[in-house]
């Protein structure tokens, strides 16, 4: 597997496994147990996907050394604030059954509920995070679905930067601007959802190049992401697919 290499030296590989929308439970389990047996060493989840259980139970049976696996999760929109935030990053580390997590993310920037006052509220979730950074039980730090008025905002308070964002990326959706500024900061971009949540395969140019190269839609999708220098993040519930992928 390559790797990209994070702004803090830590080496992150550059195609991981989704599990946004797959159930926890046995659907969860196989899925994350398929990824890690085909060859994936980077699984994404988050306390939103409700799915922390099963993800860490696939992981602990894999046989997989945990060191040669890189986990993300993320806060969610809930969380937002110094002690909800540690209480949440406590929970998670349960729920993976893990001593320490690769890559904890910001899931949102501005929920609903934090809206009036989210830039102090990002701020103390982000305090929270570099308090379990330093410790060493969190091994990079970063956000997702930041635009960059929120990546600002956060410069403002923020002791250590975030090492990467994860947002919508996908052929149809490149996001230059908000791309080259990440850049421009030394943040590495995640692709999620980065087949369009499906919409890649009924796209005639896809599978125009997908014949051509005799590759599949899915395949083609993925290396716009990784020749563009994304991550990309798949999802698929379908041994086939996954090992595709």
């Amino acid at each position: 597997m390559e790797t990209y290499i994070l702004s803090n030296g830590v080496t992150i590989p550059k195609l991981g496994f989704g599990t946004w929308q797959i159930p926890d439970g046995d659907e969860a389990y196989q899925a994350v147990s398929h990824a890690l047996k085909v060859g994936y060493t980077h699984i994404d989840t988050a306390q939103a996907y409700k799915n922390e259980a099963s993800v860490g139970r696939a992981i602990a049976d894999s046989g997989v050394a945990r060191k040669d696996i890189f986990l993300t999760t993320k806060v969610w929109n809930s969380n937002h604030s110094y002690d909800l935030a540690k209480a949440s990053i406590e929970e998670s580390l349960q729920k993976l059954g893990v001593d320490y997590i690769d890559l904890l993310l910001i899931h949102w920037p501005n929920p609903k509920a934090f809206r009036d006052n989210w830039m102090e509220a990002n701020a103390e979730t982000w305090r929270a995070m570099e308090e379990f950074y330093e410790a060493g039980k969190v091994r990079a730090i970063g956000v997702s679905n930041f635009m960059q008025h929120h990546l600002e905002a956060l410069f403002e308070t923020a002791k250590v930067k975030p090492m990467v964002n994860q947002i919508l990326l996908a052929p149809g959706c490149p996001q230059d601007e908000l791309v080259a500024f990440c850049r421009q900061e030394d943040i590495l971009l995640e692709a999620y959802s980065p087949l369009g949540t499906g919409a890649i395969f009924k796209n005639e140019l896809a599978n125009e190049l997908a014949d051509k190269y005799g590759k599949s839609v899915a395949q083609i999708a993925l290396r716009w992401s990784l020749q563009k220098e994304f991550l990309p993040l798949p999802k698929s519930v379908t041994p086939k697919k996954i090992t595709s992928n």
